[in-house]
């Protein structure tokens, strides 16, 4: 029985299980991965993983209670547990208060995404690595499979995702303990694409061996690859786009949902759920469609979840708990990749960021520290690494007006957490030339 029809038989099931005060939510999660572990450029470890669960969320007169449950794929025993989930809630519920922030959606939407790209043969992929990788000091993990998402409720809400993908994570790392990090993620592998990402990355590895060069707290001309603007847009999201957030007043964008202050009019960010690894709908059960969150610097619109809906009578428009965004896309601007080191003239060029927090939330100041190939450039070429060292800087400073220009190619960076599952979250981005960037020690 596949993924798809396994959900629909617990579906049905379910229906005719509840009494007529009760409603249920449904929630499905399945993956079939396959890991291969990497070290020194050899397969240490390979291993495919299968699994499946649903949360289940059970509803009667404003009082809820919810339960996760591990599936089997035996149609007979994932029945019989979600019998007894369903009698184990129904004992909770009774003992629970009215919850009034509890928005259910009522329309009976249907939706059904199967995006079934051909996922690259395990085989020849870790030719591809092995290949590239020899004589060096490669570790890595490649994660590749489908992924399954769905939900359904007692209104008729019927929703089906699923979605094929692929994600090499890796490290080059030089005898000296120096290492450049790397990544190459996507639908449809191409061995052009990964080669030309795998020879950056070698590059970069042969200048870690150069004495490093000591810079003094100041601010340089810097160049963000988009694995390091990743890191500055991700702690953006923690409640940046958040309708709570805003609400409080604790969001590090106060000031851009305000209109006390813009961004670079290069910078638009999207969440674009369509063609991503994302669901077209939400957890708790709303359909989810594009969204414009800032459109050439100024703050358009934001993340709603139910219970933000509920709270300050609000539109629900897919958000999930924490209100972040899952398909984040920024768009790209005129620096071609190859004009990069030129463009930066002499500056930093930095390849990750780590650690990062934030220094002043209200005023969106964060900080953070350099992590991996960072080097210093001049005249348009890498002279020697840098240690790593501390930045503080303000958001509305390193996407305003010290942006310059962001470059023309972006690239998709998968999410490579494996906690408990893999993941949907994505992140589509270019490298952003700044003119300043504040290094503290």
């Amino acid at each position: 029985m596949s993924h798809q029809a396994q959900f629909k038989a617990l579906v049905d099931w379910l229906k005719g299980a509840i009494t007529h005060q009760e409603r249920f939510t449904l929630g499905y999660n399945a993956e079939a991965s396959d890991f291969i572990r990497f070290n020194h450029a050899k397969v240490r470890q390979a291993g495919h993983v299968q699994q499946a669960s649903v949360h289940f969320k059970l509803i009667e007169d404003g009082r809820h209670a919810d339960l996760n449950l591990t599936l089997s794929g035996d149609e007979t025993v994932d029945r019989q547990r979600l019998d007894e989930a369903l009698q184990q809630l129904r004992e909770t519920v009774a003992l629970l208060p009215v919850d009034p922030y509890l928005l259910l959606n009522q329309d009976a939407w249907q939706s059904d995404n199967v995006q079934e790209e051909p996922l690259p043969d395990s085989a020849h992929v870790v030719k591809q690595i092995a290949q590239r990788g020899e004589g060096l000091d490669l570790v890595g993990i490649y994660a590749a499979g489908p992924i399954y998402r769905g939900f359904a409720s007692s209104n008729g809400a019927l929703g089906w995702h699923q979605a094929n993908s692929f994600n090499f994570d890796w490290s080059l790392f030089h005898e000296n303990g120096q290492a450049v990090k790397a990544s190459y993620a996507g639908h449809a592998w191409s061995d052009e694409a990964f080669s030309k990402r795998f020879a950056l990355a070698r590059e970069q590895l042969a200048f870690l061996g150069h004495p490093p060069h000591t810079l003094a707290p100041g601010q340089y001309r810097a160049y963000l690859a988009p694995a390091a603007l990743e890191e500055v847009v991700g702690i953006m999201c923690w409640g940046g786009f958040s309708a709570q957030s805003l609400a409080d007043k604790t969001s590090p964008l106060q000031r851009l949902y305000d209109a006390q202050a813009t961004l670079n009019p290069l910078v638009s960010l999207d969440e674009h759920v369509s063609g991503s690894l994302s669901p077209a709908f939400s957890g708790e059960g709303y359909p989810r469609s594009d969204l414009s969150l800032v459109v050439e610097g100024a703050a358009r619109d934001r993340l709603i979840d139910s219970r933000s809906a509920a709270e300050y009578g609000l539109a629900a428009n897919g958000a999930d708990w924490g209100e972040s965004p899952s398909a984040l896309s920024m768009g790209g601007g005129a620096l071609a990749l190859d004009e990069v080191l030129k463009a930066l003239g002499t500056g930093l060029y930095i390849s990750n960021l780590w650690y990062l927090n934030f220094s002043d939330r209200a005023a969106g100041r964060i900080t953070g520290m350099t992590r991996f190939a960072t080097f210093w450039v001049e005249d348009g070429q890498i002279k020697a690494p840098v240690s790593t060292m501390r930045f503080d800087d303000s958001i509305f400073s390193l996407l305003g007006d010290s942006l310059e220009q962001l470059t023309t190619e972006r690239e998709l960076i998968l999410s490579a957490s494996t906690y408990s599952q893999r993941q949907t979250a994505s992140n589509r981005l270019p490298g952003a030339l700044v003119s300043r960037l504040t290094l503290t020690l």
